[in-house]
């Protein structure tokens, strides 16, 4: 227990000074120890041992006054003896919750043992909250997808661009007919012929333009000058759905993390009560055996203490869990331990934020990459109705040039050669289906419009509700925090009443499980209270566009 459990004895009446549950002058929450189990304990954490004294009687046998001041002697702290208290404190029965809280903001969480932890497992890898976020974005698989999502909208708007530019072909072909054909006057005659092309294009063959020209050119106008700034708009939402996956990768990094430490800290304090209830159950069964305790009362804690080294078993199972999820979010190895290099876990203060709520949404509607990404959706909705409105009036262009070499003759007969130049360039209008289809097209083009209106309706009402959210779920859990400060004093003063009791054998030991169950709850509602106002930090940041550019 450290110092928490060395500050204090108690003293029962022929029993050397037993370290039973801590005191109220230590720190409200106990040291996380990497690996902690039921039945081991490090040094630093386990209570004195029970050292017996010569003359030991029951309660009800008074002790020589020699033998009470030895007694009283033992309950020091390790820098010497102490004599035990035979009241409350006056510093303790004046502390109020002002001095309780400037305490636990100096050390409410110890820091994790790394020696005890690197013992353990000598691959364990130490991380912090802002190295994760940021692996977070480097190593993310969906963040590296919307990456490339976003590399495709480029090449595809740079094909966009260039849609008025020609294509170039080269081609060599070879053609050769015998029989019967028919000419251009539409006579049907027996010939015999044949012909070679090498050049710029291919197919040429008879008097007609090679099928496949040279140089090659086929585009609707309409769309040479609508379809690149589609495709930019395109360009630009996926950008901001990258980012917004990259700034959701962050969130989820960094509540991961905190789930690291809160369960690393929920092992250290269920491993601290375990061990002051071994010392209960120890003294209760001391107490039974020279009947002056109930043996139900033994029983009683021998069932408490089982129950809490369940609640150890469970914590270092949520330990693990939340280890092998962070590693998954930050792609690490997740059979390594993952250790936080935090020392402990205290309040963050990752945004200090005083605007009215009415302008917190307005800083998020403008920040925010989902509501930019929306904005371009509609946008590109927009474009594209304008291209099916001017689709009828512009032209589709077909642009067709051919040179090359040509030879060839009746019969096999290839000595005839020489050059071949073909050119051909058209301009027709096109009306679809009657002009049913441009109507339907239009349509199909307005009702896009509508759906991207309508989604970035939502996407806006559910950004002012983030925002909303977070905000009130900070200041709450700002205000929770005060709350279980003020918990953690008062369990710690209702521990103290009952040792005083106990130590005036005004009572049992028993008495104090109640003390104990108290503080251990008052201690994981504080660890409760600062690990959710640090994720509501940084929901509330998401929620804001991550308004300082930065992860921390």
């Amino acid at each position: 227990m450290g110092a928490y459990g060395r500050k204090t004895g108690i003293v029962l009446c022929g029993l050397t000074s037993l370290s039973l549950l801590g005191c109220a002058t230590a720190q409200p929450l106990p040291k996380p120890v990497a690996n902690s189990t039921v039945s081991k304990v490090s040094d630093d954490q386990r209570a004195p041992a029970v050292v017996p004294v010569s003359g030991w009687r029951p309660t009800s046998q008074k002790s020589s006054p020699a033998e009470s001041t030895a007694i009283e002697q033992t309950a020091g702290s390790k820098n010497g003896p102490q004599q035990a208290p035979s009241e409350l404190p006056a510093s303790i029965a004046e502390k109020d919750v002002r001095l309780i809280k400037q305490e636990l903001r100096q050390g409410s969480l110890p820091a994790i043992s790394q020696d005890s932890a690197s013992a353990v497992n000598s691959s364990a890898y130490e991380i912090d909250l802002a190295s994760v976020m940021a692996m977070s974005n480097a190593n993310h698989p969906l963040v590296a997808f919307m990456q490339w999502r976003v590399r495709e909208a480029e090449a595809q708007t740079v094909r966009a661009e260039m849609l008025w530019l020609p294509s170039l072909r080269a081609g060599v072909n070879f053609n050769k007919h015998e029989g019967r054909i028919q000419d251009v006057a539409g006579n049907i005659i027996n010939t015999s012929r044949g012909s070679l092309y090498a050049g710029a294009g291919a197919s040429a063959v008879g008097a007609g333009s090679p099928a496949v020209p040279g140089v090659f050119a086929s585009f609707h106008l309409t769309d040479a000058l609508h379809q690149p700034e589609i495709a930019e708009q395109e360009r630009c939402a996926r950008q901001f759905a990258a980012t917004a996956t990259e700034q959701e990768a962050w969130l989820q990094a960094g509540l991961g993390y905190i789930e690291l430490i809160r369960a690393h800290q929920e092992r250290a304090i269920a491993s601290d009560v375990v061990a002051q209830l071994e010392e209960l159950e120890r003294i209760t069964g001391d107490y039974a055996r020279t009947g002056q305790g109930l043996k139900s009362d033994h029983e009683r804690a021998q069932a408490e203490l089982a129950i809490r080294r369940n609640d150890v078993l469970r914590a270092g199972e949520g330990v693990q869990v939340a280890a092998a999820r962070l590693a998954q979010q930050v792609r690490l190895d997740p059979t390594v331990e993952l250790l936080p290099r935090e020392s402990v876990m205290q309040p963050l203060s990752l945004s200090a934020i005083s605007s009215s709520p009415q302008q917190l949404v307005a800083d998020a509607l403008a920040n925010r990459p989902e509501a930019s990404e929306s904005r371009h959706l509609v946008s590109q909705a927009v474009t594209r109705l304008e291209r099916e409105k001017s689709a009828p009036w512009l032209p589709s262009l077909l642009l067709g040039m051919s040179y090359g070499g040509l030879t060839g003759g009746l019969g096999g007969d290839f000595r005839n050669s020489g050059g071949r130049f073909d050119g051909d360039v058209a301009a027709f209008w096109e009306v679809r289906q009657l002009g049913l289809g441009e109507k339907a097209a239009r349509d199909e083009a307005n009702a896009r419009i509508e759906q991207a209106k309508w989604r970035e309706i939502s996407t806006l009402d559910r950004i002012a509700r983030e925002v909303v959210e977070a905000t009130a779920q900070v200041e709450s859990r700002r205000q929770q925090i005060a709350q279980a400060e003020t918990a953690i004093a008062a369990g710690q003063r209702s521990y103290q009443h009952n040792r005083e009791r106990i130590l005036n054998a005004q009572g049992l030991p028993i008495e104090t499980l109640q003390a104990i169950q108290a503080l251990g709850q008052a201690r994981r509602e504080y660890l409760r209270c600062v690990a959710d106002y640090n994720a509501a930090q940084l929901t509330q940041l998401r929620a804001l566009g991550w308004p300082t550019g930065k992860l921390l």
